[in-house]
């Protein structure tokens, strides 16, 4: 008897107890779609039905809602990255596996494809108990699966510095209200809590309760798109951003890595008519939280995009709507233009989610800041002479300069979500891409500024370009080589040139046509003439740049963009010296390798800079200081405000000096300077660093004004000259010519302060002593006020390369 009850002992224990997993819940939501799946409200679960191992699928994670910050970035509709995932049996486990897709072997050889896959690492993302088995149908509990930080939100913060937190999961539940199942999707978002210390005010300034921070995470399963996609070689000519990977069974003869760029799928409906539908349109759907004017601007910003693809041969194959009310615009069947909402001005960018074998875009996404609209009103608030004095509801032409500008913001997030990298040569060829970051465009006019056309109206002729070379057909009998290098050829040929983003950076970008938010074919001229508008609109400011009961700390506020108009063109000009004009050229391509910009451009770029750091140009005149009075009570100083070494006053030497060293550290930024050195041995004629150190010293230290006031400013900004000059000197990315060369140019100096009387003076002379003392230990605070934020649209952020 006990031998029998043994026996059905151990034959109980062989039948599996998870059988009946399903079964025994009761009152289970059922959710049928490309994963079928279950909710169980009692417990909050979420069981998922695998039916599908070893078959790839496509895994993207987002953020439903953010925390509100730009400093922060985590917002509202944010992308994170995709992968190919799979699930895979491993005993009484399910796990889901994300195989290496920058190594492969595309062969019909198994074997050599598995010795690719075994030389390199994949990734277990996660594993799930096997919690009932039919009919090849596994069960899990997918719940533990969404109560993970996978956007990494408590890493971004501890990243940051703005506190320490860790997700609390008491506090944190599964979130329904788009939960859905659909035939090749499934979407599944959770209320994820962190709980913890912030540091700062930034956590602060956006929560409720900074030690409780609550987002709410989406996550997308997707079908994979069929293998009818052709890709398209990349050139680095082409604007197209790309995707890149190894392929193992390469001839050797041939370049393992391969590059493709990444863009929708689009096929005409009739390959033989010149010009057709889409079988399928590319669809972008508007955010209908977006409110009037802006609605209506960013539908027809982002349609300027189907121009391009109608001189392609498509009709209506580009198109923007409103997102449906019943739709999820973290859907992957939409692709998104969403209104996203900061505590303070932030950047717009566009994302896509790309399949990562082929570089085909699923989805893009793009997250434009509700608050950028209103700094390009203030900037026209400024520039405006005395526009609310008659009335304060005057305020259509600085509406008119901001929509404008939201409606070619929607032109440019688009394209990078269409597949297009930043062109910031385009302002050099009237403006030829909205991939351009364009400073508005103001003239003076009738002794008024005028800003009635201060941005462009359609598309590009190098936008034109770029849809051409990803998404044109390859004409029969044409090789698709052929016809690219052909769609290159002919922008050539018109002058178009695409330079994107390193090369365009102040900071070490070297370019002398590539830049952030300029204007005109030659960025010294520009300079010059943005110079004499931000003259004459500080001339015409006054009270009436506000309206009626406003603050004057208001005042001093909308007086920022307009005092730091020329930055941008400072930091375009500044490139010219010791700048290169190239291209990114290939071997049987007609482009011009590179050339150093000409003498008499440098020696014009110099001059100009040189204006940048003359008290006569950049003090704020006397009369206009009566304007700024102590801040407001209820009006503290924010990051786009002017900063002040004087307290609650105004500080009016602290702006020319924060201005001034803007200039200061683009001009002797050390690669520059290694540069000029180059350029100088390579050519006797050219301009070389110890020129450049001359000039700017007999312009700076040893110059001064008649005028009292003028000449304070001056003596703040040569003081500067010589700490950015002692900078340079210790910088470790200086090249040991470049620091001999500082050093001289600081002992010189030294010799000419040795006997000068004044307080300055002389305290610049024991700077330089105690620099040479111990220059190990040197240490001088600046003391320079933090130029205010400024940026009119965009960042280094705003496409997906960075992703």
């Amino acid at each position: 008897m006990k031998q029998f009850l043994l026996i059905l002992l151990l034959v109980s224990f062989s039948v599996p107890v998870t059988a009946q997993f399903l079964s025994e819940k009761e009152n289970l939501q059922e959710y049928e779609g490309f994963f079928n799946f279950h909710y169980n409200e009692e417990k909050d679960e979420i069981y998922l039905e695998v039916d599908k191992l070893e078959t790839e699928f496509l895994y993207v994670h987002a953020l439903t809602s953010g925390l509100g910050s730009n400093d922060i970035g985590l917002d509202r509709g944010q992308l994170g990255n995709e992968a190919v995932v799979k699930f895979q049996k491993a005993g009484n486990k399910l796990l889901l596996v994300q195989p290496n897709q920058k190594y492969r072997a595309e062969t019909e050889n198994e074997l050599e494809k598995r010795s690719v896959e075994q030389a390199f690492a994949k990734s277990v993302i996660y594993g799930f108990e096997i919690k009932e088995e039919k009919d090849s149908v596994y069960v899990i509990d997918f719940t533990p699966f969404l109560m993970e930080d996978a956007h990494d939100v408590a890493v971004r913060l501890k990243k940051g510095n703005y506190g320490t937190y860790k997700l609390d999961k008491s506090k944190s539940a599964l979130s329904l209200e788009r939960t859905k199942a659909f035939p090749e999707n499934v979407e599944f978002e959770a209320l994820l809590t962190f709980e913890g210390e912030p540091k700062g005010r930034t956590v602060q300034s956006v929560a409720p309760n900074a030690k409780n921070l609550s987002v709410i995470q989406h996550h997308s399963f997707l079908k994979l798109p069929d293998d009818n996609y052709e890709k398209r070689i990349f050139d680095p000519r082409s604007g197209s951003i790309s995707i890149s990977y190894l392929d193992y069974s390469t001839p050797v003869y041939e370049p393992i890595e391969k590059k493709f760029a990444i863009r929708h799928r689009l096929k005409k409906k009739n390959p033989e008519a010149e010009i057709s539908e889409a079988e399928e349109s590319i669809i972008y759907y508007l955010d209908p939280g977006t409110p009037e004017p802006v609605k209506s601007a960013l539908l027809e910003g982002a349609r300027w995009w189907d121009q391009a693809f109608e001189e392609i041969g498509y009709k209506n194959a580009f198109q923007v709507k409103m997102l449906p009310d019943d739709a999820d615009p973290l859907d992957a069947r939409y692709n998104m233009i969403q209104w996203v909402h900061r505590s303070t001005r932030g950047w717009s960018y566009g994302a896509s989610v790309v399949d990562p074998r082929t570089g085909e875009i699923i989805k893009g996404h793009v997250s434009l800041g509700s608050l950028r609209i209103r700094q390009d009103f203030m900037i026209a608030q400024a520039l405006l002479n005395k526009p609310f004095a008659e009335s304060d509801k005057n305020h259509e032409k600085m509406m008119e300069m901001a929509v404008a500008r939201i409606r070619q913001l929607s032109a440019h997030e688009v394209g990078h979500t269409i597949g297009f990298a930043h062109n910031f040569a385009a302002s050099v060829n009237d403006n030829a891409s909205v991939m351009d970051y364009p400073h508005p465009q103001y003239r003076w006019e009738n002794d008024e500024i005028s800003i009635d056309n201060a941005y462009d109206t359609g598309i590009g002729e190098w936008d034109k370009v770029t849809v051409k070379y990803s998404y044109a057909d390859i004409p029969k009998n044409t090789s698709e080589r052929e016809f690219l290098n052909s769609v290159l050829e002919e922008a050539q040929e018109k002058g178009l040139q695409f330079i994107s983003d390193a090369d365009a950076r102040a900071q070490g970008g070297a370019h002398i046509n590539a830049h952030l938010w300029d204007n005109g074919q030659n960025a010294t001229e520009e300079l010059e003439e943005i110079l004499k508008i931000r003259e004459k609109g500080i001339e015409n400011f006054s009270e009436d740049n506000i309206r009626t009961n406003e603050a004057y700390s208001v005042l001093e506020d909308v007086f920022v963009p307009l005092y730091f108009l020329h930055r941008y063109q400072v930091e375009a000009a500044v490139k010219i010296i010791g700048g290169l004009d190239y291209n990114y050229a290939v071997k049987g391509g007609k482009d011009k390798l590179w050339e150093s910009a000409d003498l008499k451009m440098q020696d014009n770029a110099l001059s100009s800079i040189l204006k940048t750091l003359d008290a006569e140009v950049i003090t704020i005149p006397k009369e206009k200081l009566e304007l700024f009075p102590p801040r407001a009570f209820g009006y503290n100083r924010s990051q786009e405000s002017f900063k002040s070494n004087s307290g609650v006053a105004f500080d009016a030497l602290g702006a020319p000096v924060t201005a001034a060293n803007l200039s200061l550290s683009l001009l002797l930024h050390p690669e520059r300077m290694v540069r000029l050195v180059q350029q100088k041995a390579l050519d006797k004629k050219q301009i070389g660093p110890e020129e450049v150190l001359e000039k700017l010293i007999s312009e700076t230290i040893k110059k001064s004004h008649r005028d009292e006031y003028l000449n304070e400013v001056q003596q703040a900004i040569n003081y500067q000259v010589l700490l950015q000059l002692i900078k340079l000197a210790e910088n470790e990315s200086a090249t040991t010519k470049v620091k001999a060369l500082a050093n001289v140019q600081i002992d010189d100096l030294k010799d000419w302060l040795r006997n000068k009387d004044a307080a300055l003076h002389q305290q610049m002379f024991r700077e330089i002593e105690n620099y040479r003392e111990n220059p190990s230990e040197y240490k001088s605070k600046m003391n320079v006020p933090k130029i205010p934020d400024g940026s009119p649209i965009g960042s280094f952020r705003c496409e997906r390369m960075d992703f």
